[in-house]
This record gives C-alpha cells, sequence and structure tokens, in this order.
C-alpha cells in the first residue's frame, strides 16, 4: 500500500509518501510545499492545490492521511490551516484518494506506542522505521511521514472501519 501523509498548513505544507508491505515501511518521496507570506492567500491556495495535486501524480499513492486539526489560541491561524487543508482534501478527492484523519495523539501512539511522547521522540523514530541517514527537514515533512505510518498501523483495522463510520455519521456494525 502507498500512503502520502500530509501535515496541513498554508506557509509549509509537509508531505511524505511511503510504501507499506510485509510489515515494512520505505520512503518514497517526501518534502514540503511552501508558500509566501506576501502572496495574496486565494494565491497561495492555488499553490497549495496544485503542489497536493503534483505530489498525486508524482507519486500514485493508494490513500491520503491527514492530520486533524487542534488549536488552542489563534483563531486567524485556525481559519487559515483549515482553509489550506480544504483545498488539500479537494485534491484528495477530485483524485479519488481515500481519505483518513488522525489526531497528534492517534500518530504519537502508531509511530512511537506513546501517545505522550515528545516530538524530537516522533522524528527519531520515523527515521528509524523509514531507516533515513537522518530527520527530514522542514519537521513538517518528518510529521507527514509519520502520519502516512499511522495510516498504515491503522488502516485495515477493526478500529478504523468503526473511526471511519463514525466520521461518515453511520452505525457501527
Amino acid at each position: 500500500m502507498r500512503i502520502l501523509g500530509i501535515d496541513p498548513g498554508y506557509a509549509i505544507i509537509g508531505y511524505g509518501v511511503i510504501e507499506f508491505s510485509g510489515g515494512r515501511y520505505y520512503a518514497v518521496d517526501y518534502g514540503a510545499i511552501t508558500t509566501q507570506a506576501e502572496t495574496p492567500f486565494s494565491q497561495r491556495l492555488q499553490q497549495i492545490y496544485n503542489g497536493i495535486v503534483s505530489v498525486i501524480i508524482r507519486t500514485d499513492p493508494d490513500a491520503m492521511s491527514i492530520e486533524r486539526l487542534y488549536f488552542q489560541n489563534n483563531q486567524k491561524t485556525a481559519i487559515d490551516v483549515a482553509q489550506a487543508r480544504g483545498v488539500i482534501l479537494l485534491a484528495a478527492q477530485n483524485s479519488n484518494l481515500p481519505i483518513s484523519e488522525y489526531t497528534p495523539l492517534q500518530v504519537k501512539t502508531a509511530v512511537t506506542g506513546y501517545g505522550q511522547a515528545h516530538k524530537p521522540q516522533v522524528m527519531e523514530m520515523t527515521r528509524r522505521l523509514l531507516k533515513l541517514e537522518k530527520v527530514p527537514k522542514p519537521d513538517d515533512t518528518a510529521d507527514a511521514l509519520a502520519i502516512a505510518i499511522c495510516h498504515a498501523q491503522c488502516s485495515g483495522t477493526r478500529l478504523r472501519t468503526l473511526l471511519n463510520q463514525k466520521q461518515q455519521g453511520g452505525t457501527p456494525s
């Protein structure tokens, strides 16, 4: 299974594509889509959309996993990230990719086995699982790879099926 992981944002959007086969993880492609602060926001959204579509075409994933938004303080940032996330979801939907969402707690648990792990621990475990020489930079890229690993851990499980049904308003069977 080839999985595209996305760490959403509007200045830096991390992406990571992994192959999960035979219980092993392989990094296929990873990096970041960046937009400039002086660019009008609507153009930044278009750049994000086009960048995600380009990654999808280039890497041909079977599914996309994306971090579920969580904000405590800055509502302006939350709204802008939510808009960027919307165009990312649209790019995946237009490409007929199944989309799964994960909270930071779910990602930490899947990658490290500990939901309270600190960011450097998650990044180092991501590096080890993918057998990379160093942790990918920027951090958003490493986060995206961790989100893809989380999906590989959760996809196909009864828990994932129940979460998908709950998100879609269905009742578990």
